[in-house]
């Protein structure tokens, strides 16, 4: 049976760069997997119009998914202002029940980025309205809209499990608890892929995103006992994986 993962995250680059070497990891070990970004991340570059980089943006998630073997979805909320709510929460569920995901992976909880906190929310609560049984009197309920009607239509699915990637800007009480061997071909998989977006080349606000994530992996290799492996939060003991692998 292929194993489903998909990661959400509130602007097109985030899970691509905490994520990113883990989802080539499972695509190449037959899995199929989704990048969700709930915002593009317009507004993230100094120099050109939210229009433009919007643009661009969107080309380089694509690209990057793509590169990697998975599916690209981008939904159109504005980066700064993603909204925690139950219409948005419904949006993200219905993906959900179309990708019947066995685990989805999103950002910690607490965050000097508002959107990564709700974005975090918002993957806690669609998880929840995915497996939430609907009948024919909440299809037709006139207080619902058509957002609802269109989750209702599709069958319930419960995710087994939600992990929360390491983000230098989610560290608030991040404690790793799952580590992830990366192999070589995963690595370089994502490396040849992330090289080709803007902003993790440190050409928007000089951050060294590839530097710093490269860094992570071998950090987190050395307590995992592997040459890279990248940490997750989840509600378990610590343990080491290898997700779908042997």
């Amino acid at each position: 049976m292929t194993r489903t993962v998909l990661a959400v995250g509130a602007h097109i680059g985030d899970m691509d760069l905490t994520a990113g070497p883990t989802l080539a990891k499972l695509v190449l070990e037959g899995a199929d997997a989704t990048i969700v970004a709930l915002t593009p991340g317009e507004r993230g570059h100094p120099r050109l119009t939210p229009s433009e980089y919007k643009k661009q943006k969107i080309a380089e998630g694509s690209a990057f998914a793509e590169a990697i073997g998975a599916d690209f979805i981008v939904l159109d909320h504005s980066d700064g202002f993603l909204a925690d709510t139950d219409d948005v929460a419904v949006e993200l569920a219905t993906i959900f029940r179309e990708k019947q995901p066995d685990t989805v992976i999103t950002h910690w909880k607490h965050s000097i980025h508002r959107d990564h906190e709700n974005a975090a929310t918002l993957t806690e609560r669609a998880r929840f309205l995915s497996g939430l049984p609907m009948d024919e009197a909440d299809v037709l309920a006139e207080s619902l809209g058509d957002g609802f009607r269109k989750l209702a239509a599709l069958p319930r699915h419960g995710i087994r499990s939600v992990l929360h990637a390491e983000n230098w800007e989610d560290m608030e009480g991040f404690t790793p608890s799952l580590y992830v061997p990366i192999p070589d071909e995963a690595f370089y998989r994502w490396v040849s892929a992330i090289r080709h977006q803007a902003f993790a080349r440190g050409e928007t606000y000089g951050f060294r995103y590839i530097d710093y994530y490269t860094a992570l992996m071998t950090t987190r290799g050395c307590l995992a006992g592997y040459p890279r492996a990248c940490a997750f939060h989840t509600n378990q003991s610590p343990e080491i994986t290898k997700l779908a692998g042997p």
